[in-house]
């Protein structure tokens, strides 16, 4: 076999490496991160170019598959394309930051988000890890194939008891192919896995409309209210409600 039969043969990471690697189109990516649409001008804002530059480096993503734009009226919102992109991207950022880690998160901007942030959708951080750990100890989710997890009769109950249908997610999570129902997906700042998957969006959203958590204000970090640590200190013991300022 030639060499340039076998290249061939071999995955495609150079084209979607060099994309990444350019600091302007990496800052708008991990803006993106948090799972939100954002406008060309605010991630044009967030990598610190002007609009036709954001409008340029922003068509590649899209031609590249790593972005998505979705029009609301006359506006146009760009978001990562799926999750597979943003597990990528945190992947990269565990990879960039070996060696280094603790003096890379000992700031005060990154504890805040280390402690709790959304990541595509879900909760991420100390409290996302918690999140999955003390579901497993008190056997309300239990492992499936894979990183896969189940929820259990005694997992439907709690889910219940917080708001949701937990006979529904009992249900969804036991069919063969719920791969993203529910799986472990290794955390960027705790290096552990965190909750993902629908039911880990449902359980972010639900705390949201419940006023247990909040977006911190011009941040991916989120905050859990006096409400959420009273709430959700069951599902989430005393260390991970320890927020920063």
């Amino acid at each position: 076999m030639n060499a340039r039969r076998a290249a061939g043969e071999e995955p495609r990471l150079a084209r979607v490496a060099a994309l990444v690697a350019d600091a302007s189109r990496s800052r708008m990516l991990c803006h993106l991160l948090g799972g939100e649409l954002a406008s060309a001008g605010e991630l044009a804002h967030a990598a610190g170019v002007g609009a036709a530059t954001a409008s340029a480096h922003l068509q590649r993503l899209l031609d590249s598959g790593l972005l998505a734009c979705e029009p609301r009226g006359r506006h146009r919102y760009y978001r990562l394309a799926d999750a597979d992109v943003a597990h990528a991207l945190e992947a990269l950022a565990l990879v960039a930051e070996r060696g280094t880690h603790e003096r890379q998160w000992s700031g005060p901007a990154r504890l805040r988000l280390r402690a709790a942030r959304c990541c595509y959708g879900h909760l991420a951080g100390r409290l996302g890890v918690a999140l999955l750990t003390q579901a497993v100890a008190h056997d309300w989710l239990e492992p499936g194939s894979g990183l896969r997890y189940r929820v259990t009769p005694a997992g439907a109950r709690q889910l219940s008891a917080l708001g949701l249908d937990g006979e529904h997610w009992r249900r969804r999570s036991a069919v063969d192919d719920a791969a993203a129902v529910a799986y472990g997906c290794l955390d960027w700042s705790e290096r552990r896995d965190h909750l993902a998957g629908a039911l880990a969006r449902a359980l972010r959203e639900h705390f949201e409309a419940s006023g247990w958590v909040r977006r911190r204000a011009g941040e991916r970090a989120v905050q859990v209210t006096p409400a959420g640590r009273h709430a959700l200190r069951p599902w989430l013991g005393d260390e991970a409600l320890l927020q920063p300022a």
